[in-house]
């Protein structure tokens, strides 16, 4: 009895159709650190305080988030897909003593919830902005801030937009959004 039941198992399993695979998760960008001066524009230009709460996705080596708590003393999250990055800025966060105040996510920004956010500060890929956009439409409240470095979001009208120079990269742009369903 026992090897019938094996039998019919073992033929079940094997004319089972296979689960498809999962696609993999679309690539937003790679990592580019961006440049400091531009992390500082970037909080400047949304205007960040203590009572904010900035997403990064995408949050690379989390200068941007550890920046937010540092300067500003806001909450911050950083969502990278990458974790060797994550752990290097949980490293990062702890040096710079704000480990109580930051959250590295190891995780595709396309998945996680930022509705808790005010500011999400974004350096993407254009692609990936217009993925994301009708995600902080749907998710962030009224007035929440969107910054991106580089790149815009294709017919969605910034409120601002500022050239910045760099050392290292040259002349940047960067663009804010207000959301305001």
């Amino acid at each position: 009895m026992v090897f019938w039941s094996r039998l019919v198992i073992a033929l079940a399993l094997w004319c089972a159709e296979p689960t498809p695979a999962q696609p993999p998760p679309p690539t937003l960008g790679r990592f580019e650190p961006t440049p400091v001066e531009v992390v500082e524009r970037m909080l400047q230009l949304a205007n960040v305080t203590a009572d904010d709460v900035v997403y990064d996705l995408g949050s690379g080596d989390g200068r941007i988030v550890i920046l937010a708590a540092t300067r500003y003393g806001a909450r911050s999250v950083g969502v990278e897909i990458d974790s060797q990055l994550v752990e290097l800025s949980r490293r990062e966060a702890k040096r710079n003593q704000v480990d109580h105040l930051v959250t590295f996510i190891n995780a595709d920004a396309l998945t996680v919830d930022v509705s808790p956010a005010s500011v999400v500060t974004l350096f993407l890929t254009k692609q990936a902005n217009l993925l994301l956009r009708p995600k902080l439409h749907g998710e962030l409240r009224l007035g929440a801030r969107v910054v991106s470095y580089a790149h815009d979001m294709g017919d969605w009208a910034p409120e601002r937009v500022e050239r910045i120079g760099s050392r290292t990269a040259g002349w940047q742009t960067i663009y804010l959004w207000r959301i305001g369903r």
